[in-house]
Order: C-alpha cells, then structure tokens, then sequence
C-alpha cells in the first residue's frame, strides 16, 4: 500500500509539474481498485485518446453497439424534445407551412380527445347526481313509510287500550256487585 500510495504521489506531482494528462488505475492482489485522473479531463476521453494513438481496439463489438445506440437513443430524445417545444407553440419561426400543417393537425386531434374526455366526465357525473338523487328519493319514502308505521302503531296501541277499557266495564260491576244475601256493611255504622 506504500508503493501504490507512492506512485499515487508521482502521478499527481507530475500532473501538476508537466501540465500532462495522466491517468492510473490500480488493481491490487486482493481486487481493491484505486485509480487517480488528472482534474484537466476524464477516464474515457483518456482511453479515447490511447485507443487512436495507438491503434489497439478496447471496445469490443458489444461496446460498439450499445454506443451506436446511445447515439441513436439521444438523438431521439433531442427530435421529440424539438416536436414537444413545436406543440407547446414555441420555435415555430424556423418552420415552414408545410411542417405546421402535421403540428396543427396532432393538436386538433388533441383538443378533440380533451374534449371528449371531458364529455364523458360531465355524462358521468350527471349519470352519477341522477342516481344520488333517486337514491335520495326512496330513502327519503322509506322513511316517510317508516314514521307513518310508527304513528299507527302508536294510534293503534291507544285505540287498542281503550277498546280493552272498553270491553273491561261491562264486567267490572257484575265483580264487585253486592249479593243481597251479605249484609251491607256500610248501613250498621
């Protein structure tokens, strides 16, 4: 670890000293790595350079074209980032009518999906107020029949006493009558 902290220090020093691009990595026995890059540029634009110096491939097929597709990927990215600005009405000065004419057609269609959607809400939410609504009507009738029930049965419960009342009084003096054969105890006193 001196020796690699040695060399560490060379290369730092001549970076420093020789205002050269340097670049070191260092894998030790154990597979720890430890590398150090000069602040002027990076790893890769380093390997960059050492691959068209000196001829050696260091990527291989598969680098190449993930490469390639990263290129194609970005540029991409960088068309629909052009047509998203062209939707949003900004850098249309550079194009000419024929190239608005898609640009216009897309936000048409656009609007008309908007609107659409928008319709279906408004039907959805009249459809869902209708329902609420007639929900509300039979809840409410429901509890009208239910206070209705409940009066009558209270009418019904008096009514239903008072006709006992009723059919009880006829009874009451025949049970409490006084049979002339007992003496009546209110005349001795």
């Amino acid at each position: 670890s001196k020796r690699r902290g040695g060399i560490m220090k060379k290369a730092k020093e001549i970076s420093v000293l020789c205002e050269a691009e340097v670049s070191l990595i260092i894998f030790s026995s154990s597979g720890k790595m430890s590398e150090f890059c000069s602040p002027s540029t990076t790893l890769p634009k380093i390997l960059d350079r050492y691959q068209k110096s000196s001829g050696k491939k260091l990527w291989d097929a598969k680098h190449e074209h993930l490469s390639n597709e990263l290129e194609r990927i970005k540029k991409e990215n960088d068309s629909m980032q052009i047509k998203l600005r062209h939707l949003k009405g900004q850098d249309l000065n550079s194009l000419n009518p024929r190239e608005l004419i898609p640009i216009e057609d897309a936000l048409e269609n656009g609007l008309a999906n908007v609107r659409e959607k928008q319709m279906d809400y408004v039907k959805m939410k009249k459809k869902n107020t209708r329902a609420l609504e007639e929900e509300n009507k039979r809840l409410n009738y429901l509890t009208d029949q239910q206070h209705l029930a409940m009066a009558g049965n209270v009418r019904g419960l008096e009514h239903g006493y008072h006709q006992r009342e009723r059919e009880c009084q006829p009874q009451m003096p025949f049970a409490f009558r006084v049979q002339p054969i007992q003496p009546n105890l209110h005349q001795n006193k």
